[in-house]
């Protein structure tokens, strides 16, 4: 049948299959980067990008202080750790749940239209929170609060959903884009966490979670107005379209994830039992941040590189980097050794999470973007929560020496799935 004049247009660009726009000329081949810095130029030419990178960025940068912000305002306020993880490790768990029917939601409606009155929702219940520590209510009051943890919009995976709208032509462009985009992720988990503990040791306990909620409504209704990049609804067509957790690709990343998800949770918790160990406890948020500086230097080259081989391949040369890059802190006996062996053991994060997310867009239908992305994002989440938790328990019976064994066991098991579904990683796979 003949598609008409403004119909869309399916395209194969590099290896992806993606939705172009009969009315939207094709772009010529861009010319080759004049510099380093010349990529992230690029990407920010289209008008409105640099708008919605900060309002993004602002909605963004709450997320790292949540759970810091929680676990500090009621550990001080009713003065035990043990319920202050308990109602941090349910928001997490309520966030981990919604974040996929969010993404759904987005891919359906919009995403002004959804994110708007998820950020609604948050802020209430974050309010609620807020209200209940305050004036000493139940501790069940605390977990029924939690709810409200259901609207944390997916910020992160709207942005990467722009970035590949603005640059549907450019495969290099959409590489930096993401590059781009991993490198903000790695600041707000370098700012977020410190901030939020300065505000509630500095100011007072509420403080932490009052300003991330204010930052995170704000940054969202912000972001939600930048309509001139938000991207189209794509039809769903007359059926409804099978679960992106059937796509066999997917689930390799997604148990890749996972397993990542528990390296990241377990190597924050093993740092400070190591620091604290080695009598530097005040510098361990210092020393945490190595890390992300190390994935932050290491993501903007990445960015500025030109992607080649297939995404799987370089997937999994990534994940193995990453796993190997956390054994030799199993042996780490002091501070600076422990410093430098941080910075080189990050330095795999970002272009390995880079990589994952480029699979995730190239896997996941158009019409299915946001919600492929928050899956993948959840099983992040759901692994962080699972490293975190196996770490302490690991660190309070064998002591810190042992910490480090948990994110290496993390690294080995996303090496070994990553490479037991390597010929599933290729777009060509759909459901099964």
């Amino acid at each position: 049948m003949p598609h008409s004049p403004d119909s869309p247009l399916l395209t194969v660009v590099g290896d992806t299959l993606v939705v172009a726009d009969r009315r939207t000329p094709r772009r010529t081949a861009a010319r080759r980067p004049a510099g380093p810095l010349d990529p992230y130029r690029r990407i920010f030419a289209p008008p409105g990008a640099v708008a919605f990178t900060l309002a993004g960025f602002m909605a963004r940068l709450p997320g790292s202080m949540l759970g810091v912000s929680m676990v500090v305002m009621i550990a001080v306020v009713r003065d035990s750790y043990a319920l202050a993880g308990a109602v941090s490790a349910t928001g997490v768990g309520v966030t981990a749940a919604t974040a996929p029917l969010l993404g759904r939601l987005v891919d359906r409606h919009g995403q002004s239209r959804v994110a708007v009155p998820a950020a609604l929702v948050f802020a209430a219940g974050a309010t609620a929170m807020l209200l209940c520590v305050h004036y000493d209510a139940p501790h069940w009051a605390l977990f029924l609060a939690c709810a409200g943890f259901s609207g944390v919009p997916g910020v992160g995976a709207m942005t990467r959903a722009r970035w590949t709208e603005l640059h549907w032509d450019d495969t290099e462009l959409r590489h930096t884009a993401n590059s781009f985009e991993q490198v903000l992720d790695e600041i707000c988990f370098m700012l977020g966490p410190a901030a939020a503990m300065l505000l509630c040791t500095l100011a007072f306990p509420e403080a932490g979670l009052l300003t991330a909620t204010v930052l995170l409504t704000t940054g969202t209704l912000l972001f939600a107005a930048q309509r001139g990049t938000e991207p189209a609804v794509r039809p769903q067509g007359p059926r409804r379209s099978a679960p992106p957790l059937r796509i066999p690709g997917l689930r390799v990343v997604l148990g890749t994830f996972l397993a990542t998800g528990a390296l990241f949770g377990s190597m924050e918790v093993a740092t400070i039992a190591a620091v604290d160990s080695m009598g530097g406890g005040p510098a361990s948020s210092a020393v945490l941040a190595l890390q992300a500086a190390g994935s932050c230097g290491a993501g903007l080259v990445f960015g500025a590189l030109r992607p080649r081989g297939p995404a799987g391949r370089r997937f999994v040369a990534g994940v193995a980097a990453m796993a190997l890059g956390v054994l030799p802190l199993t042996v780490a006996d002091s501070l600076p050794v422990l410093a430098v062996l941080l910075v080189v053991a990050g330095m795999a994060t970002a272009p390995t999470m880079v990589t994952g997310m480029t699979l995730v867009q190239q896997l996941v239908p158009g019409q299915q973007l946001n919600e492929g992305m928050n899956t993948a994002c959840t099983a992040l989440l759901v692994g962080i929560s699972a490293g975190a938790a196996a770490t302490g328990r690991t660190v309070e019976h064998l002591g810190a020496a042992a910490g480090y064994w948990v994110p290496a066991t993390a690294g080995a098991l996303a090496l070994l799935a990553a490479t037991a579904g390597r010929a599933r990683l290729r777009p060509g796979l759909r459901h099964s």
